[in-house]
Order: structure tokens, then sequence, then C-alpha cells
């Protein structure tokens, strides 16, 4: 059996190269996109490429940029305009496949094996489309041409902007092994620290070492990876309209000044909860435990959780359960910067589930079915329709 042929799209300095357009007299300039300082989300969330000539790098706080170029062009970001865009992109992929997963709002993976006899190999796909975008839309894109999501997306990083990498089944160990392992996919920071603790530097350095090695440093995401790095990657590029059932659904947020009592994080934790249980009903599934996500002033970040003995998709129950266990951890010994709560343990509503006989179970049914009929006014009229009082 041949090998499939994926391409992973990577639009480049996609949020500036859109807000570019938009503004082309900023064309010869150095450009950021950035968040809003007043909101205390100032870094730069994307740059031109005279920018990154200058040191400038995303997710850096803006008076940082500015230090290494003070000439920056500070833009604000215009996210409606970034998701038209994302989705004209979308259409030009799909004139090749209809099997597009996206990655973000810039990025998607394609799956072109049945395309070849209509479109040519990969590599011809991959400049097709840099040329239709180019042309279309203004943007450029680097296209990785593999035969698995993995190496696709490493192609895509490799040569940027506006270039196109192929790594196959023949040359993937010269190409990929000598890369650092963190550039692989799914070697976040820790476990990037991890592993170059005990010495494995480049993805190359993952397939030499033992099954146990790797699951004593990262469990079985140890073994995973090294699976990555030998090209046994089998996972299928999804269709646009498949539906993706999460594994948790949470929210947080950063107000514009700290939190620095219980009544604030407790309004913040409704709010939020609200939107966590309309997502669960549309999917059809309970929590089956809550965790709690808090980033103090001095940007300690620290999570606790629980298991719940009585699954819910109630707002309500969901907030109270996070307050429970925010006031079990946390005396607000320090201000809190950001907040944020998730359901966790996700189990299908379909799933039999084991009621707790000494707590209020039917008080809790009752009042997930309260909550059920205000989700299917919401979904009729619109959210603001209904609101509990706590959240005005």
């Amino acid at each position: 059996m041949s090998d499939r042929i994926i391409l992973h799209c990577d639009l480049n300095n996609f949020f500036a190269s859109v807000s570019l357009l938009l503004n082309p007299t900023l064309y010869n300039l150095p450009v950021a996109v950035c968040g809003d300082k007043e909101k205390r989300h100032g870094i730069v969330l994307a740059k031109n490429e005279i920018a990154k000539s200058y040191g400038v790098k995303t997710a850096e706080a803006i008076f940082e940029a500015q230090a290494k170029c003070p000439d920056l062009v500070i833009l604000p970001p215009d996210m409606e305009k970034y998701r038209e865009y994302s989705e004209a992109a979308k259409k030009i992929y799909s004139r090749y496949t209809d099997m597009t997963e996206p990655f973000g709002i810039d990025e998607c993976w394609l799956d072109v094996t049945g395309s070849t006899l209509l479109f040519g190999d990969g590599e011809i796909i991959a400049n097709r489309i840099r040329r239709d975008m180019k042309r279309e839309l203004g943007l450029t894109v680097s296209v990785g041409v593999s035969f698995n999501k993995i190496f696709a997306k490493l192609g895509s990083d490799m040569k940027k902007p506006d270039a196109v990498t192929v790594i196959t089944r023949e040359n993937f160990g010269e190409k990929v092994w000598p890369l650092p392992v963190s550039d692989l996919l799914f070697v976040g920071k820790k476990s990037y620290e991890r592993l170059k603790s005990s010495g494995i530097y480049t993805i190359g350095d993952l397939t030499h070492c033992s099954d146990s090695m790797l699951n004593r440093l990262l469990g079985k995401n140890g073994i995973q990876l090294k699976q990555y790095a030998l090209g046994e990657d089998n996972s299928p590029v999804e269709r646009l309209d498949s539906v993706h059932i999460p594994k948790s659904v949470g929210r947080s947020v950063t107000e514009g000044k700290d939190f620095t009592d219980c009544a604030e994080v407790w309004r913040t934790f409704l709010s939020l909860s609200e939107e966590i249980s309309d997502s669960l009903r549309q999917y059809g599934l309970y929590a089956g435990g809550i965790q709690v996500h808090i980033r103090t002033s001095s940007l300690a970040v620290k999570e606790f959780s629980r298991s719940l003995k009585n699954p819910t998709d109630s707002s309500l129950i969901i907030a109270q359960k996070g307050m429970d266990l925010f006031k079990e951890n946390f005396n607000f010994n320090q201000p809190l910067r950001s907040v944020g709560i998730r359901a966790i343990n996700l189990k299908n509503t379909d799933t039999a589930v084991q009621q707790d006989i000494f707590g209020d179970f039917e008080k809790q049914k009752r009042l997930e079915q309260i909550e059920s009929s205000v989700y299917e006014i919401r979904r009729k009229f619109g959210g603001d329709s209904i609101k509990r009082g706590g959240t005005f």
C-alpha cells in the first residue's frame, strides 16, 4: 500500500500579514500586532518579517519589542478580518481536497492522497496552493509535504516564508533527526526540559531511547514522541465537517484589574460556568470533575482538580464546586491576575452514572432540568435572552 500524501499549510505571519493588507502604507515598515496594554494583554501577537529582523518575538512584552525596534508600528488585532481571511484560505484548500483539518486559525492539514491524478503530486499541489494564496488573497503560505501529519507540520516550519519542504520516507532521517527535539509537535516546555536533562537534545536522540526510559520521563507520551520521531504517525486528517468531541471544556479570564476577594472570583466563575454548561449540553456531555486554574500577580500558575461524585452539566453546580476547590487551596495571600475553571473527566449523557446515595441527587437533577430549559431558550432566542441574576 502506498504512503499517504499529507500537506501542512501555515499562513506566514498571519495576523501581521492581514493587518498589512488593511494598512498597505505600512508595508515597508516594522509592524507588530499586539494585545491591549490597558487590558493587560500587552504582548506581541504577530510581527512582519521586517520586525522579525530586529529580533522582535511573538509573546514578548510590547516594551521589550520596542526596545529592540524603536520605530516599531503597533497595530491592534482585528479578529473579524482574520477569521474572514482564514475562511477564504480554507476555500482555496477545498479545491484540492475535502479532507482538511484546521490547526488554529492560520494552519491546516490536507490529505491530498486522492487528488494526485487530477492535480499532480504533493509538491505540485503545494506550489499551486502557494500561487493561489498569493494571487487571490495577497498572503504567503509555507507548506510541508510528507507521509504523515507530524512530519508535514515539521516541514512547514523548516522554510519560511513562502516555501515548500518535502519530507519523504527515504529522507526523513537526514532532514528530521538533526532538528532540536523541541521542534517536534507536542513537545512542550516541561517535556523539553525533562528530555534535555537526560541528554536528549535532538529528534534523532529520541529514536535511540528505550521505551522504559521515556515512560519514566514522560509516561506514555514519551513513547508516543519516539514513535513520531520514527515516522510512525497514522493519525487521520479530519474533515472540516467532522464533529470533534472535546476532552475537557474550560474558560478563563484576565480582567482589567487584579482579583482581590472571593466575591469577585465567584461572579467570574458563575459567568464562565454558564458558557461551559452550554458547551457541555451542545456535545451531550457531563462533567465528571472540576479543575480550577489561577495565575497570581507574580505570574505563578497553580491548578487544582477534583472528581465529582455525581457528574453534571449544571452551571451553578460547576461554579459551586469550583469555588469550593478554590477556597480550599487559595487564601488570597496575594492578588490574582487571572482565574479559570474547567469541566474535566467528561462523560456522555447516555453513560450510566453511579448515583451518590448520600448526596442530594434528585435536587441536582431538578436543577439540571431547569438549566436545560434555559439553554433551549438561549439557543432559540440568543445568548442574552435570559441570564442568571448573579452574572449581570
